[in-house]
């Protein structure tokens, strides 16, 4: 049986579900809390982790009486225990206690840690038959065939909570898999979308943050500004259901009302609508299979909005959506390369290292130096899936210097 549910069948539901939240304090986790603040009735929380900020975490913890509360970074351990010292709240610190956070007995897990450092704790939570619902990008790029296979084995549900890969899913819905055509993912183009290619080339680190319809964290605003967050999304779909690259289509849409399209073979096309609210998804994952009425998102009013425009993609402006399918059909790591390198490319470009048009440039040339290697082989375990991507690093590291001193 597939990880991601296809059909939304409805199920008794709990009088009260338990819940952990991993990355509680980002930007998903804040909405996630919103939500379970709303109908505190329904939820009781059972761990909640974060990187390094210790104050957010131990508010959160106090004010949902969370079980275990953890931060990844193990320096701050002393200060988690002194900041709980007599509530009873356990604390662990280190990357060892972000995975036994996943590994408690929670019902649901929202596995919202960013970076590679969420692929351990994903599958903690995982490996228990726990239902997942997935804001880690890199669970999927840097390890899809591995983690959904795993999530199989162990009974898993995966619910995905970005709003594109969620829109998808609700859709999907409306038919069974062999009745599927395609996929569409929609983009709203980013900052950029009606810029000439030179004048990307030399956008600036405050332009690139100034995403048109969505409030997110710096390194996504910037992978939206080059649709690289994009790229990352076809991968992430494929990989959720199953699907190949030739099955996934972008479209860019500026209005970011439809996240989503699934097209049947008598061509009919079901859609998910809503405002960009990432409430919307993750209450979506919350409820599932059942869907919840607080703390949401506003009403869609269409009137209001008026019209909703389309345009196909722009590969040679926006050439990291193309390495994103490249990646893609290339297979045996290529994925997790390509998500590397572009996390050393943007922390490059935030640094003044680089141009933004040189961010793709970068991963391009990671991507063709790692297969000229010869390094191309499939993914077996985490522990691979973590090697590729330091080793993929380092590579883009290597040849940073190069990619900044030919910058067009």
């Amino acid at each position: 049986m597939s990880p991601v549910p296809l059909r939304n069948e409805k199920a008794a539901e709990a009088s009260v579900r338990s819940v952990t939240i991993l990355g509680a304090t980002g930007s998903i986790g804040d909405s996630t809390m919103d939500l379970i603040r709303a109908a505190p009735e329904r939820y009781k929380v059972e761990a909640l982790t974060a990187n390094s900020n210790v104050e957010g975490i131990v508010k959160l913890a106090k004010e949902f009486n969370a079980r275990f509360v953890a931060v990844a970074d193990e320096s701050k351990g002393a200060e988690l225990r002194a900041a709980l010292a007599g509530t009873g709240i356990e604390t662990g610190a280190g990357e060892s206690a972000v995975t036994e956070a996943a590994a408690r007995p929670a019902d649901w897990v929202m596995a919202a840690v960013s970076g590679a450092a969420g692929l351990k704790p994903a599958l903690a939570a995982v490996d228990r038959g726990a239902t997942v619902a997935l804001a880690n990008k890199e669970c999927l790029v840097c390890a899809g065939d591995f983690f959904m296979d795993r999530a199989a084995k162990a009974g898993a549900c995966i619910l995905p909570a970005d709003s594109e890969h969620n829109a998808l899913f609700q859709a999907l819905a409306s038919g069974s898999r062999d009745e599927l055509t395609r996929v569409i993912i929609t983009a709203s183009g980013g900052p950029f979308r009606t810029w000439k290619a030179e004048d990307i080339e030399q956008a600036t680190l405050a332009q690139a943050l100034k995403h048109p319809n969505w409030s997110m964290g710096q390194k996504i605003t910037i992978d939206s500004a080059s649709m690289m967050n994009k790229g990352l999304e076809v991968i992430e779909a494929s990989y959720l259901f199953a699907l190949s690259s030739d099955e996934i289509d972008v479209l860019v849409h500026p209005q970011s009302i439809i996240h989503g399209m699934v097209e049947f073979t008598d061509m009919s096309v079901v859609a998910q609508l809503g405002s960009p609210d990432m409430r919307t998804p993750i209450a979506h994952c919350l409820g599932w299979p059942n869907r919840i009425s607080k703390g949401r998102a506003a009403p869609l009013d269409l009137a209001k909005i008026g019209s909703l425009t389309f345009e196909a993609p722009d590969y040679a402006r926006f050439p990291g959506l193309k390495l994103a399918y490249d990646a893609l059909r290339t297979g045996s790591g290529a994925t997790t390369v390509y998500n590397a390198a572009n996390e050393i490319a943007v922390a490059a470009f935030i640094a003044g290292k680089i141009r933004f048009g040189a961010i793709a440039r970068l991963v391009e040339a990671t991507m063709n130096g790692w297969v000229r290697a010869g390094n191309l082989a499939p993914l077996s375990s985490a522990d691979d899936a973590i090697s590729v991507d330091h080793k993929a690093r380092k590579l883009a590291a290597s040849l940073l210097p190069e990619i900044a001193a030919n910058a067009s």
